[in-house]
């Protein structure tokens, strides 16, 4: 599959930096790299009625309204970043689109990271927020890209199994099983951005030795999916996690939950968060909303 033209010509401006492997820094010197480019990935970001910034059991949430309606539906959304890299301002813009395109406010959690904190305290931080929303509406749904679609799905499945009516859950290249031997890993090990190392080194970082088939950390690897809430699968063609991916909305789908895969053949994990640079970026965020916001209408 050739690649996107756009993600082809921001692959080469990368690699024209020189910029040290994320294998290779420590994790401060990643995520110090991560806040300083995301914003000119992201572009622009837009206006929304309000913002506020609070914590939930002691987690930092940053809710957006797209109007003054305070009784609107709530979407968790979970920020990427191998559970190492990420925070509420790399996904501000995002969090912004999703809101403003959903018609829904959005509560950004800024679970707390490895290695200073493994799994599962990513996990526990999540299931607070996520628990706060159902306290805020019954109208709710999870969101996530790359290890925040991780999350996004261990939270689904704990709604399952505590009676919470979870209307959605959207999983957007998201890290599903803790292996590296699928075919999409050893087609794009290295050439597109996230590599097979940059992998390790964030299961690495983020277990520490813990088990990594547990079904918190690789929810495919829960013994049943039947009755966690409806999915939208996003995955990239170009991505090492693309089979992964692929393989859970196939088990989401003999559960019997209803599930749309969707994938982006020519596409490179993390564009998302590249509209700057990548103008389909937009058209999916778009994809997104649209069906978080019909989920929530109880359409």
């Amino acid at each position: 599959m050739a690649i996107d033209a756009q993600a082809k010509a921001y692959l080469e401006r990368v690699a024209a930096l020189g910029l040290p492997a994320t294998e290779d820094q420590i994790p401060e010197e990643a995520r110090a790299m991560a806040e300083e480019r995301a914003p000119a990935l992201f572009g622009p970001s837009e206006d929304v009625h309000a913002v506020e910034d609070f914590e939930v059991g002691g987690v930092p949430v940053r809710l957006y309204a797209p109007s003054a309606d305070l009784d609107s539906p709530v979407i968790v959304y979970l920020h990427g970043g191998g559970w190492v890299i990420g925070s509420l301002d790399t996904h501000d813009g995002l969090a912004r689109a999703l809101a403003n395109r959903s018609g829904c406010r959005v509560a950004a959690v800024h679970y707390r990271l490895a290695p200073e904190h493994r799994f599962p305290a990513a996990v526990d931080d999540c299931w607070t927020v996520t628990r706060w929303a159902f306290e805020q509406t019954p109208r709710v749904a999870v969101a996530g890209d790359s290890a925040g679609g991780n999350l996004a799905a261990v939270m689904a499945l704990r709604a399952r199994d505590a009676g919470l009516d979870l209307a959605h859950q959207v999983l957007v290249y998201p890290v599903i099983d803790h292996r590296f031997d699928t075919a999409s890993y050893a087609a794009n090990a290295s050439d597109y951005g996230l590599t097979l190392a940059g992998m390790r080194w964030y299961w690495d970082q983020y277990l520490g030795g813990a088990d990594g088939a547990h079904p918190d950390a690789s929810p495919l690897r829960a013994g049943s999916l039947a009755g966690v809430a409806p999915a939208l699968v996003v995955v990239c063609g170009l991505d090492p996690l693309r089979d992964e991916g692929v393989a859970y909305a196939d088990r989401l789908r003999a559960a019997g939950v209803p599930v749309e895969l969707t994938e982006y053949p020519d596409m490179i994990h993390g564009f998302l968060r590249m509209s700057a640079v990548i103008d389909r970026s937009r058209e999916a965020q778009t994809a997104i909303a649209r069906t978080l916001g019909s989920a929530l209408a109880g359409d």
